[in-house]
């Protein structure tokens, strides 16, 4: 069964929040000090209803810090009894999840290096059962919608129905101003196929740099997202993990007033307004098309005709030609540079697949037929 088949109201617990819901709160848990001292500075912003610490860190290499481990789970429980706010941390292993409950963890969350092996999720799946703790997904690091949607199936499987996404970025290999390229089209696509699915966008680790997490957490919002997962720290230069990332608790306060938070709908002339030009969009949608399809017959007939005068499919020449005369048109029109170019090389190579299959069926059906 799909996930959107069976999300039509798993996101009630989601209600009890205030919004915006941010969960914040330090990259790992390194003292007690440190943990109270956040706790109680992000306990002033009204905004924040979950704490955050790292209690086991999965690290790229060994040597690196990994958390302190269960013993840490007291300061975040103390923390609790402190500041009344909900606690949350990673699990990893089946262990992890029994420790964290029984110090009165309120919500867990399955890091992006674990959503990646199946066999992991499996396992805390497995764990989960009979549990009612809710349970937030990050993406795995690699950009792969179906293995995130294949980790929310596995909890959900389980028994919890609790459940959120946290997007967090994707490891890609183009460069990016940020630490994970956020890729919103692959939450935007979670968030159609199970709309009923929170999604909490984790700025810290897509902006890996706390310079760029405004413009971020204010992008997030106008795409509709369900919440922020923010990284802070009573000092972030002694952090010993992500220091670059993480803002003191006065610091997110300052990001947070500066947000505008936009409703999903208007009155009913906006919404007039907008249904006229929705309409305009789906009239034009409709011509592109037609022009596409029609473009795919001509490339049709040149992969026939390259072949019968036994011509190469991929003209370099050409190729360069269109580069130049259409990325000129459009920039001349007001196109971003870097959308034509990504259409123009979809197109290109839509149109040398069409005319490899022209290639490789005109030859299949030469081919002598064996005795």
């Amino acid at each position: 069964m799909s996930v959107a088949a069976h999300f039509s109201s798993d996101s009630s617990w989601f209600d009890q929040f205030s919004k915006p819901f941010i969960i914040s709160g330090p990259c790992s848990a390194e003292s007690e000090e440190q943990i109270m001292t956040t706790a109680v500075g992000l306990s002033h912003i009204p905004e924040v209803q979950v704490f955050r610490a790292g209690i086991w860190k999965p690290r790229t290499r060994p040597g690196e810090f990994e958390g302190l481990g269960a013993p840490a789970l007291q300061w975040m429980k103390k923390a609790k009894e402190a500041t009344g706010l909900k606690l949350t941390v990673e699990v990893a292993k089946p262990d992890h999840i029994e420790q964290a409950l029984k110090n009165e963890i309120d919500m867990l969350w399955i890091g992006a290096r674990t959503v990646v092996n199946p066999f992991s999720v499996q396992e805390l799946a497995e764990a989960l059962k009979g549990c009612t703790v809710p349970v937030l997904i990050k993406n795995p690091v690699t950009p792969d919608l179906r293995l995130w949607l294949g980790a929310i199936e596995r909890i959900h499987k389980a028994g919890i129905v609790q459940l959120a996404a946290i997007h967090r970025g994707f490891h890609y290999f183009q460069k990016s101003p940020y630490r994970n390229a956020p890729m919103w089209e692959i939450p935007i696509e979670l968030k159609r196929l199970a709309p009923q699915l929170p999604i909490i966008t984790d700025i810290s680790h897509i902006c890996g740099k706390r310079e760029l997490l405004q413009e971020i957490a204010q992008k997030a919002f106008d795409l509709e997202t369900n919440g922020l997962m923010v990284e802070s720290h009573y000092n972030p230069l002694l952090a010993k993990t992500d220091a670059a990332q993480q803002i003191a608790p006065e610091e997110l306060r300052q990001l947070l007033a500066k947000l505008i938070i936009r409703s999903p709908s208007g009155d009913p002339k906006f919404e007039s307004q907008l249904e006229s030009l929705r309409t305009e969009i789906d009239k034009l949608d409709g011509e592109l098309l037609q022009l596409l399809a029609r473009r795919m017959e001509i490339v049709s007939e040149m992969g026939q005709y390259k072949h019968q005068n036994k011509i190469t499919i991929l003209q370099l020449k050409r190729w360069r030609h269109i580069i130049e005369d259409r990325m000129a048109i459009g920039e001349h029109l007001g196109l971003d540079k870097d959308f034509l170019l990504q259409l123009l090389e979809i197109v290109h190579q839509t149109s040398i697949k069409k005319q490899e299959e022209i290639f490789n069926k005109r030859t299949q059906d030469k081919a002598p037929e064996t005795q």
